[in-house]
């Protein structure tokens, strides 16, 4: 059951109430999910895998057609967005995979997607390698030469260069170290710091839930569990469920 506290209901920037969504029509990978993301705040979703946990970002970003239910973003209807018009309502997407132009440089990563940013691109290109420093030495390297977390940081780097209020991650720590994963999520509750709301799915379940405000879980493509991300750490439903023990009973 959803156990938000205190936090008022205008502290929500994303909802999603009854989302039923899947690939192909009449099998449906969700089923009336329900869930919220807070302003400023990092909301994990996790679970066993085929829980529909990338489905669900991909659904709210308009990249899984959903049958049922909706969308909200800041209480206006976005269900089935457009992917192109993502930008313009505020709201970024970073996939696990094919994030970046592995045969473009870094430099042309980053106007690429500041190619709508106008007079200001320059300055704004200065404050994201402000921002990721690590990036600044390689610009004229090509894209596929870095390394998993660096790969990472170019993605999140072309997101912010819209200037985004909510960022939909999926999987960042897929593939990487754990150094590179400690620095990803480091990266993501920095943001979050700094007011930018992020939807996170994460397979990586104590380093998600370490840095996360909320978490939901979802197995079997519905709600099971969620609350406050660090109750959760230590619950044994979380590993009832994760690691495919007994189905918690559905809210």
């Amino acid at each position: 059951m959803p156990t938000w506290g205190h936090r008022p209901v205008t502290d929500t920037i994303l909802e999603t109430r009854g989302l039923t969504a899947g690939y192909v029509p009449d099998l449906p990978i969700l089923r009336d999910v329900a869930i919220r993301a807070a302003r400023g705040r990092i909301t994990v979703v996790i679970g066993p895998n085929g829980a529909g946990k990338s489905t669900l970002i991909k659904a709210i970003a308009g990249l899984v057609p959903v049958s049922a239910g909706t969308v909200t973003l800041e209480g206006r209807e976005i269900t089935g967005l457009r992917p192109d018009r993502m930008a313009a309502q505020g709201i970024a997407y970073v996939p696990q995979t094919d994030n970046i132009f592995r045969t473009l440089t870094i430099r042309q990563n980053l106007e690429l997607a500041l190619r709508r940013a106008g007079p200001g691109a320059s300055g704004r290109l200065a404050a994201l390698l402000d921002r990721f420093p690590a990036l600044a030495p390689k610009l004229g390297d090509k894209a596929g030469t870095l390394s998993g977390g660096q790969r990472q940081f170019l993605a999140v780097a072309m997101a912010l260069a819209a200037d985004p209020r909510l960022i939909l991650m999926d999987e960042p720590s897929a593939g990487l170290s754990p150094r590179a994963t400690r620095e990803v999520l480091e990266m993501a509750q920095a943001l979050a710091a700094q007011g930018v709301t992020i939807l996170l799915v994460e397979q990586n379940v104590k380093a998600a839930l370490g840095i996360a405000d909320h978490c939901y879980i979802l197995a079997e493509g519905r709600n099971q569990v969620d609350g406050p991300a660090r109750a959760l750490l230590d619950d044994p439903v979380v590993g009832e469920i994760y690691l495919g023990g007994r189905r918690a009973e559905t809210a």
